[in-house]
């Protein structure tokens, strides 16, 4: 999965380019207007009050630029940004050390943050609510607790999965904001802001071209680019038009609504091997090789945002919107739920 085209998930070969385009301010953020003005009065609050911004949470599918909010949030703050992973942090005494180096004001950037464990959490409550550490020393009979003060800091976290947040770590954020995909507008904008940042020419409509199929995801919208541009520099005169965009992506197996084989492998899987469903996710993925959690969090998404599928309490049922994309026949069979 980490090598398909359309993946949201950020590679390691695109750290550098992902830092070169991300904005470093609200006001250079395209999209998400509603959003941007309540971050934007958020922060204009506490930098009038002096005071540290309270705990934000950013949650959405991936590639919507959750770690860009961070960090955009920590440059208007005037504050540092320390960042780490919910998977990174195994243990509590992990956390502590990081928590007891934090400066006043300074923002700490906790990606995935429902992946965090039970025992940090745990460190976590009080140093959100309290700003204090509770720390024990030594061991047995001659353990004691101590309660260290913490400067008033920040905590940004972004998740892709809200619902797998316990409900006292969440609890513990002011703010909660959904990051929702972007328009065909906000895509067509970012695109041309990024082709002008890495020098790549790009013709009148050839963003259009490539936003179309860019799945309301920036990231994936800026890798469709790149691709693209290779494809320019190889087949043709290094200039991007819209009919070498479409070339290119049609190379790519990237159709004009932005699915790609495995998207239309699932549909084809529930049409045709199960008449349309309902059908079970892991049934689904057992029939395309696949792992449930991958189904659901990668490819479903933008599925269910087409509206070619549909979640039921029996399985999934792919509709006629599906059927007339894929040119199959609007015939469903009746099929007994595969759970």
């Amino acid at each position: 999965m980490d090598e398909r085209i359309l993946s949201p998930r950020l590679q390691p070969e695109e750290v550098q380019l992902d830092l070169a385009l991300r904005p470093q301010r609200l006001s250079d953020l395209i999209g998400q207007d509603r959003l941007r003005e309540n971050l934007g009065i958020l922060i204009a609050a506490a930098r009038q009050r002096g005071e540290a911004l309270d705990h934000v949470l950013f949650y959405g599918p991936p590639g919507l630029g959750k770690t860009t909010l961070a960090h955009i949030t920590a440059h208007e703050m005037g504050a540092p940004l320390r960042a780490t992973a919910g998977p990174a942090i195994e243990r509590a005494g992990d956390l502590a050390a990081i928590l007891s180096n934090l400066r006043e004001r300074e923002v700490l950037f906790i990606d995935e943050v429902h992946r965090l464990g039970r025992a940090v959490e745990e460190i976590l409550y009080p140093a959100m609510e309290d700003f204090t550490l509770d720390l024990v020393v030594g061991k047995g009979p001659a353990a004691r607790s101590i309660r260290l003060k913490l400067p008033r800091f920040t905590i940004v976290g972004a998740t892709t999965r809200l619902a797998l947040l316990t409900a006292p770590l969440r609890a513990r954020f002011g703010a909660t904001f959904r990051v929702d995909f972007y328009d065909q507008t906000a895509l067509e904008m970012i695109i041309r802001r990024a082709a002008k940042v890495l020098d790549i020419p790009l013709e009148e409509g050839s963003a259009e071209e490539i936003a179309r199929r860019g799945r309301g995801t920036p990231r994936v919208a800026l890798r469709l680019l790149k691709r693209v541009r290779d494809y320019a520099q190889v087949r043709s005169d290094g200039r991007i038009t819209p009919a070498v965009a479409a070339e290119a992506l049609a190379l790519l197996d990237v159709d004009a609504l932005g699915l790609d084989e495995l998207d239309r492998q699932v549909l084809r899987t529930i049409i045709e091997k199960f008449g349309g469903g309902p059908v079970g996710l892991e049934t689904i993925a057992a029939a395309v090789s696949e792992e449930p959690d991958t189904v659901m969090d990668v490819v479903e998404p933008y599925l269910l945002q087409m509206g070619f599928l549909e979640r039921t309490p029996r399985g999934r049922v792919a509709t006629a919107r599906a059927y007339e994309h894929l040119g199959i026949p609007w015939e469903r069979a009746e099929q007994p739920a595969l759970l």
